[in-house]
C-alpha cells in the first residue's frame, strides 16, 4: 500500500499508528503488509477497506467501529 495523507487525520490516532508504543501500531504494519487492505484518512478518521469493501474504522479518542468481521480486527487491542 502506498502511503496515506495524514494531514487531515487526528492527532490522537497519528500517534496511536504510527508511534511503536501506540495501540493501533500492530495494526498499521498488518495493513502495510497485506496487499488487499487499502486505508484512507475521512473526517479525521482511517477507513481501512479489503478489497473495495469497508472493514474497520478508526478513530482517535472514540472506540474503533467494526463494520466487517476481517483479520485484521484481531489486532485491535482487547478493552
Amino acid at each position: 500500500m502506498d502511503s496515506i495523507e495524514t494531514s487531515n487525520m487526528c492527532s490522537h490516532l497519528q500517534s496511536k499508528l504510527f508511534e511503536k508504543e501506540g495501540v493501533y501500531h500492530s495494526l498499521w504494519t498488518a495493513v502495510l503488509e497485506d496487499p488487499e487492505l487499502t486505508a484512507v484518512v475521512r473526517s479525521r478518521q482511517l477507513h481501512i477497506y479489503r478489497n473495495g469493501k469497508k472493514v474497520l474504522i478508526l478513530a482517535g479518542k472514540a472506540a474503533p467501529k467494526i463494520i466487517r468481521e476481517d483479520t485484521i480486527c484481531a489486532f485491535l487491542p482487547k478493552v
